[in-house]
């Protein structure tokens, strides 16, 4: 048996644009009046759009988000915390409005990585097999509960399924304190728990005279096995393709050839270590994405999807796909994307999803087009190629270094 107690810090995303946005009203294109428009950093404009109309009252038609490419966003651009301000002042004064944090601001007026408690005891039989796994976690998620909960419920779900043992247990609390509000954070909390798993892991092998790599081995959920979490198995998460026992060969290989203790400098100390970590590579259910793609008049092609681009590599993905889809070149695409004027829906850019999701909705559109083109008669034009995509089921990825 092994007991230990891990703590993590609080990290800000620190991307290089910072939280900011501009607010103001335009004439509306049809049937007179102004609506207001919000140009933001963020991963989410169709859900800032929401916020902002259940915040004050406003008729979505009467309201624009728009985000230009997103200069970082590691989840720290899913929360509302400027549009909001904006748009009041906007509202108040009827005239543009702007603000942009500074970098002192990000430190304490944006969202943190959750400062995690964990502490963990672990039990073993001699031979290595896992008998129990205990944990007690505390998040600390700050002022206000923003991504809370969630982040505390995905960081005890693929940290506590990855392992096999006949008797577990998860107490998890999100609390609030008196600090700067923590919120998402690529990894969503996993990392943290992952961490303190992976360092027990280690500690307890050690103790049991055993190889690290061996002893996961021994211990880790293989194909065909459930993936219990602290609410039971959950029946939307599978395990597809398996090739764990190849990426451990990997690692067991390079540990065995490397020389860097020999080659270092004298008085230098080298150390080896692994770590595994198993990870929900589909978005959970809720993700939905709506894509539009037109044969232009001259012969060119236009893309409309939600999705913002925020360094993911969406903006080259969705051109890829269509080019494929209806077999012309790149340089025949123009896209529009991240304005809620431009589709009916897009959750937002979260992980992959601009990939999995908001990537099919255009595989969708781009086919439906393609098919149209072949039918039509040469003198009539196509109609629009559209496409909608729910979050498709997840799988586990699993990796070790």
């Amino acid at each position: 048996m092994y007991e230990e107690t891990f703590r993590t810090q609080r990290v800000q995303h620190a991307s290089l644009e910072t939280h900011g946005c501009v607010a103001y009203f335009e004439p509306k294109e049809h049937g007179g009046g102004e609506r207001l428009t919000v140009r933001s950093s963020t991963q989410t404009p169709f859900l800032t759009r929401r916020a902002l109309c259940a915040l004050y009252g406003l008729p979505e038609d009467e309201v624009r988000v728009v985000a230009g490419r997103v200069g970082g966003g590691f989840g720290g651009k899913q929360e509302m915390l400027t549009e909001d301000v904006v748009t009041l002042a906007a509202l108040k004064l009827r005239r543009p409005v702007k603000l942009e944090y500074t970098r002192a601001e990000q430190f304490y007026g944006a969202t943190t990585r959750h400062p995690f408690t964990i502490g963990i005891k672990v039990g073993a039989r001699e031979d290595g097999t896992l008998t129990a796994v205990r944990m007690r976690v505390v998040s600390n998620t700050g002022a206000y509960g923003n991504h809370g909960p969630a982040v505390m419920f995905h960081s005890v779900g693929e940290s506590f399924a990855v392992y096999r043992a006949p008797h577990k247990k998860v107490d998890a609390y999100s609390v609030y304190t008196n600090v700067v509000p923590a919120g998402a954070f690529r990894g969503y909390g996993l990392g943290q728990v992952t961490f303190a798993v992976e360092s027990v892991m280690d500690e307890l092998a050690r103790r049991l005279g055993m190889d690290p790599l061996v002893f996961r081995e021994k211990n880790v959920i293989g194909p065909g096995e459930g993936m219990h979490s602290p609410i039971g198995e959950e029946e939307d998460l599978h395990i597809a393709s398996y090739g764990l026992d190849q990426c451990l060969s990997v690692v067991r290989k390079a540990l065995a050839e490397d020389r860097s203790a020999e080659e270092a400098p004298e008085g230098w100390l080298v150390g080896q270590g692994t770590g595994m970590a198993m990870i929900a590579t589909g978005p959970p259910g809720g993700h939905y994405a709506d894509a539009r793609v037109s044969l232009l008049e001259d012969g060119t092609y236009d893309i409309a999807v939600g999705t913002a681009e925020f360094g993911n590599g969406t903006t080259t993905v969705h051109k890829q796909i269509t080019a494929g889809a209806l077999n012309t070149t790149e340089d025949r695409l123009v896209i529009r994307q991240s304005d809620t004027d431009v589709v009916r829906h897009d959750t937002g850019a979260f992980g992959s999803a601009g990939t999995v999701v908001a990537g099919k909705a255009v595989l969708l559109a781009a086919t439906s087009l393609a098919e149209r083109l072949r039918t039509s008669p040469p003198a009539t034009p196509a109609s629009p190629g559209t496409g909608a995509c729910s979050a498709p089921r997840p799988s586990t990825a699993r990796g070790a270094r």
